[in-house]
């Protein structure tokens, strides 16, 4: 008999926040037993299920990520505002900033990155 045990980085708590798997918006906590749910709403469910069969169809495979001009020129942008934060930190400590300074523009950084998790 063989045991399958999950990579620590996989397991999720009941407790963290679950995301929708099409518009990134977070789930509300499920009381509920059985499967958790993987989308807000039908819709979102639709349009993965468009994605999937367009991915098929195109013999792309499974894990691709497709993005449309207007997605990958807004997610470049981000990425530019996140490194522009970053230098803006390293340049700050390397001028002798203070600790507050320094708290400021981390703050900053967070800010950024966090626009970055949610790619749609």
């Amino acid at each position: 008999m063989a045991v399958v045990t999950q990579p620590v980085d996989v397991v999720r708590r009941r407790d963290e926040p679950r995301h929708c798997g099409w518009c990134g918006r977070q789930l509300p906590g499920d009381p509920r037993a059985g499967r958790p749910r993987r989308y807000c709403a039908q819709s979102c469910r639709q349009r993965a299920y468009e994605r999937r069969a367009a991915v098929q169809r195109g013999g792309l495979p499974e894990d691709a990520v497709v993005l449309s001009a207007a997605e990958l020129a807004d997610l470049q942008d981000r990425l530019f505002q996140l490194r522009c934060a970053a230098e803006d930190v390293a340049t700050a400590a390397q001028d002798g900033a203070t600790a507050a300074e320094l708290r400021g523009l981390a703050e900053a950084i967070k800010i950024s990155a966090k626009g970055l998790e949610r790619l749609r």
